[in-house]
């Protein structure tokens, strides 16, 4: 392993994001790539900071190179959240990707991911939807254990982390690509898990973070985030670079509330099926802020996950025609001793969105839905920014 990649959120960056760069430096990368959600997470919301804040926080806690994963590949489930990553980073050249798991067994991973890569998975996947399964999720471990029976495969999909893991080696399987995947052990407390109910005393989930930062301010993630990450958040929060949640409720609703102006206005929304365009279109008339919106459409069907980021794609016009993969690396920041980029890489490479979208239609299809997330971002901020900051953006460096 010589260039690791990472695919990562950071939104905010934490200890347990520092811990995994060093881990891939320690293993013997001499490069860290990391592809970083831009524009909107996969939760399906704004993350909290604007990029020029996360990038800059990756940089100085020790990654080289920050990619962006583009917001409609960010705001995705697992599959198409892995496959746009791994793409990104094999495309830059890396020829290891380095991700936590609850169960770092990089081999039983795999054998799980060959199952998934399966047409028998595919069938018994069928067979038990038909049967009327409670949800995808449960519908996907019964199929591993029907296909399993006796292993920890089917176990392994119990958990969050896993199930990306999974996805991970699946992506790589799928496309081809010579990068050899290497699971950590996942730190500190589990995804989503709020402080109260963690026992970690230096690491904390991301949501929790979040969820400190809106009660106490910037400075209560002082003992969760590295010190050169926390002097950014501090600098950020008090010029007003971070994003009031509540803003960005009432502004997505008020996308999806002029939508309904026109005909069926969300049949077209990607990942729309069996009827979930009406439920949608129901909700946003009878409904009167976003969270009253999301228990409207949350089922054990529809997972509250799915249902986020059903809404965010439907208030921005992501459909079945935007890009399912990046068609291009955004070379968002990186040290200047980290360029150029060892031999060619095998996507259009630029810091300049612009510069990138004038390569093919694909490419201007990408980068203008990534600008409506950003535009969607800078409105919402404590303080709001005019249109267009993603094509004015600067590539970020770091000098030693």
């Amino acid at each position: 392993m010589k260039f690791a990649g990472i695919i990562a959120e950071y939104d905010p960056f934490h200890n347990g994001h520092a811990w995994q760069l060093a881990q891939a430096r320690t293993l013997g990368a001499q490069r860290v790539a990391v592809a970083m959600s831009c524009g909107l997470t996969q939760r399906g919301a704004l993350p909290l900071l604007p990029e020029a804040v996360r990038v800059q926080a990756a940089l100085a806690c020790g990654a080289d190179l920050v990619f962006a994963l583009p917001a409609p590949c960010a705001c995705a489930g697992a599959e198409a959240f892995a496959r746009a990553g791994v793409r990104i980073l094999a495309a830059a050249g890396c020829d290891a990707l380095v991700f936590g798991a609850e169960t770092p067994d990089t081999a039983l991973l795999q054998k799980a991911a060959r199952v998934l890569c399966s047409e028998d998975y595919r069938a018994a996947l069928r067979q038990q939807l038909a049967a009327g399964a409670r949800s995808f999720a449960a519908a996907r471990q019964a199929a591993v254990q029907a296909l399993c029976p006796g292993s920890d495969v089917a176990a392994l999909l119990d958990k969050p982390n896993n199930n990306l893991a999974v996805e991970y080696c699946k992506a790589i399987i799928e496309q081809n690509v010579e990068m050899q995947p290497i699971a950590l052990p996942r730190q500190g407390a589990d995804h989503g898990q709020a402080l109260t109910e963690s026992s970690h005393a230096a690491f904390a989930s991301a949501s929790a973070l979040r969820a400190l930062w809106e009660e106490d301010g910037a400075t209560a993630l002082a003992s969760y985030v590295p010190e050169k990450a926390l002097k950014l958040y501090i600098q950020a929060e008090y010029d007003g670079k971070y994003t009031n949640f509540a803003v960005m409720g009432h502004c997505e609703l008020a996308l999806l509330r002029a939508a309904c102006a026109g005909q069926a206005p969300f049949a077209a929304v990607r990942g729309v099926s069996e009827g979930l365009e009406h439920r949608l279109e129901n909700a946003v008339r009878e409904t009167a802020s976003l969270p009253a919106l999301l228990d409207a459409l949350t089922t054990v069907r529809y997972p509250r996950a799915r249902m986020r980021r059903l809404a965010m794609d439907a208030a921005l016009g992501y459909t079945a025609q935007t890009p399912a993969l990046p068609p291009y690396l955004h070379l968002l920041g990186a040290r200047k001793e980290a360029l150029p980029l060892p031999g060619e890489t095998a996507l259009p490479l630029s810091h300049s969105l612009a510069r990138l979208a004038r390569e093919n239609e694909t490419c201007a299809q990408m980068a203008a839905a990534q600008s409506r997330a950003s535009d969607l971002g800078a409105l919402c901020r404590a303080k709001p920014e005019p249109m267009g900051g993603i094509y004015r953006q600067k590539i970020i460096f770091l000098t030693n």
